[in-house]
């Protein structure tokens, strides 16, 4: 029982860390550049959020509680509570401080380091599988943002058309939204699931979790969104409208060509890579180098912090549990 309690706790706690880093970051960067309300925008990810297993399936999902530990199933709410603690603790110390990190690259390597550390061999195939992919998605977020934004070039026309760039820009946050929904996002169904219902293959949606999951969510968006915004991805571009919807869209391509195969990656990294390829397209002076180094950096970090901290935090469990 006391597991349990922990577990539905931690579970909680980790989609509102979700909401903070992840959706506050989104938010922030749409919210600078529109005439339209934080609420309407807010509605729309939290909507797209809680609709999103039935929309997308829940691939993502299973591959966070299936495909990355070759343990019994009994061990899976022990490794979860170790491993989504120990991403809670981190992420949350990261976003208190401003810094937009990769909340999947924490939980990852804190799932990871918590197989260990109870005795379960993680299933390091299928994790190097997954991190190559989430490496390579901020290379197609910078890619495609170059190639959107050249294309905004050479239409210098729409510019001066106020409610086609307004609708487009409403049209490239939906994108993102729904991408985030379909991929990066389903890491909370992950933990929210196993928390509440013991529930590692999830073969449905299952309703009443959505509806938690979006209402904390959103809480933690409303609370991150400030915090998140003094951080370095604000920081990489003199932003422009145009160019925040270049970057949404092109982030939007690169998370969701690979929600299909159940790959989860990182929308904050995709945004990031998004930004710089949108910068890039006017010429390289125009973005800002400097604050890509500790983006570059807390990225390359949070995944062995997370395994440490998943590990210590397993250890603990079992310590715990043996007494």
């Amino acid at each position: 029982m006391t597991v349990t309690i922990a577990l539905c706790v931690t579970a909680v706690a980790f989609v509102f860390i979700c909401g903070a880093n992840d959706g506050g970051a989104l938010l922030e960067l749409a919210v600078r550049h529109r005439g339209r309300s934080a609420g309407l925008l807010l509605a729309l990810l939290v909507l797209a959020v809680g609709l999103g297993p039935d929309l997308f399936g829940l691939a993502v999902a299973r591959t966070f509680t299936g495909h990355l530990g070759q343990g019994p199933p009994g061990a899976a709410r022990l490794v979860f509570l170790a491993g989504a603690g120990a991403s809670v603790v981190l992420v949350l110390l990261l976003a208190w401080r401003g810094v937009p990190t990769s909340l999947t690259l924490a939980v990852l390597g804190g799932l990871a380091g918590a197989d260990v550390s109870l005795g379960i061999r993680p299933a390091w195939g299928s994790l190097g599988v997954v991190l190559a992919i989430g490496a390579a998605a901020p290379l197609v977020g910078a890619g495609a943002g170059w190639f959107i934004g050249r294309a905004m070039h050479l239409l210098p026309a729409l510019h001066g058309m106020p409610r086609i760039v307004s609708g487009l820009q409403l049209t490239a946050f939906g994108c993102q939204c729904l991408a985030y929904a379909a991929n990066d996002a389903q890491k909370m169904f992950a933990v929210v699931a196993v928390a509440f219902a013991g529930d590692v293959l999830m073969p449905q949606p299952w309703q009443a979790g959505d509806v938690m999951v979006a209402a904390v969510f959103a809480a933690g968006a409303m609370t991150g969104a400030r915090r998140v915004a003094r951080g370095a991805t604000s920081h990489l571009l003199t932003t422009r409208p145009w160019q925040v919807m270049s970057a949404e869209f092109a982030s939007s391509a690169a998370v969701l060509s690979t929600a299909g195969f159940g790959m989860p990656v990182s929308m904050t990294q995709s945004v990031a890579g998004g930004l710089v390829g949108t910068g890039v397209s006017e010429g390289g002076r125009r973005v800002r180098w400097q604050y890509t180094l500790p983006l570059l950096t807390v990225w390359l970090v949070t995944l062995p912090a997370g395994f440490a901290a998943g590990a210590l935090a397993g250890l603990i469990l079992k310590g715990a549990l043996s007494w």
